[in-house]
């Protein structure tokens, strides 16, 4: 059986809010660790969905929601044979914080959501995110599709904190401001010595400051950033050939080697599917 007919994908893109709906079905291994720049709110359909995330296993069966922040590490393989089917909405970071301004009246300054628990078996929150995603990845109206996703909104809110965005004291300063250069230097190619030596540092102390903070090594995290970028400009209706030269890739096969480890998805086929526009 090749990788192929083990897995399906179908996704769709809301014009409007940006946000992506995917139902997808693996068997064996899914993804590669990997993060994204939205909120993701989904549940597991069929099977157990098993993933590495917060330096644990997570198992997820039918009857959880999984939910994850953005930047948040994370991969995906079905350790059973009939393997694992779900469903998953992808919440611009912008999108939300705007939706959050209607259903508080009032928010902590500098506020950013923070998930308290990766898994829940709230059959509330779970029917609330079915919900949406139907209303999105069927194209309801306008009206159908807010009133679902407020609804959804609404339900999260008990699985999740208000935190200030600020540097957590618990990462090291170091990896902080590599981080900090390699997302103003996203276009660029950046090598490890010369990050090492804008830091003041040596490779090696940066290297495990960074995985330590992240759970990523430097050049493992420079990737997976541009790799959301290049799904942000995929959606956009770009190349795969323009994303590539833009993201220092060294050519369009190149990101769809990484793109495909990553997604399950080539850069073309995840640009026809968010924009309809013909490869």
């Amino acid at each position: 059986m090749t990788a192929e007919n083990r897995h399906w994908i179908d996704l769709k893109r809301d014009a409007d809010s940006g946000i992506e709906s995917l139902r997808a079905h693996f068997r064996g291994h899914a993804y590669d660790p990997h993060f994204h720049d939205d909120y993701c709110i989904g549940y597991t359909e069929q099977g157990v969905q098993q993933f590495n995330c917060r330096r644990q296993v997570q198992r997820s069966t039918p009857g959880n929601a999984f939910l994850l922040e953005p930047g948040e590490v994370h991969d995906g393989e079905a350790p059973q044979q009939e393997g694992f089917t779900y469903r998953i909405l992808y919440l611009p970071k912008d999108w939300v914080h705007t939706q959050l301004n209607g259903l508080f009246d009032t928010l902590p300054d500098q506020f950013e959501w923070h998930v308290d628990a990766t898994l829940s078996n709230d059959r509330r929150l779970i029917g609330s995110i079915a919900s949406a995603f139907l209303a999105l990845h069927q194209g309801e109206s306008r009206m159908v599709r807010d009133a679902c996703t407020d609804q959804m909104l609404t339900q999260a809110t008990a699985h999740l904190q208000w935190r200030k965005r600020s540097e957590d004291p618990r990462q090291p300063q170091l990896a902080e401001r590599a981080r900090a250069y390699l997302h103003d230097h996203i276009h660029q190619d950046v090598g490890l010595t010369d990050l090492a030596q804008t830091l003041n540092t040596d490779r090696f102390r940066l290297s495990r400051a960074f995985k330590t903070a992240y759970g990523l090594a430097p050049h493992a995290y420079l990737i997976q950033l541009r790799l959301t970028q290049a799904r942000r400009l995929l959606a956009l209706g770009q190349t795969p050939a323009q994303v590539a030269a833009d993201l220092c890739f060294a050519d369009q096969s190149h990101l769809g080697r990484w793109f495909r480890r990553a997604y399950q998805l080539t850069p073309a086929d995840y640009r026809r599917r968010c924009t309809d526009l013909p490869d």
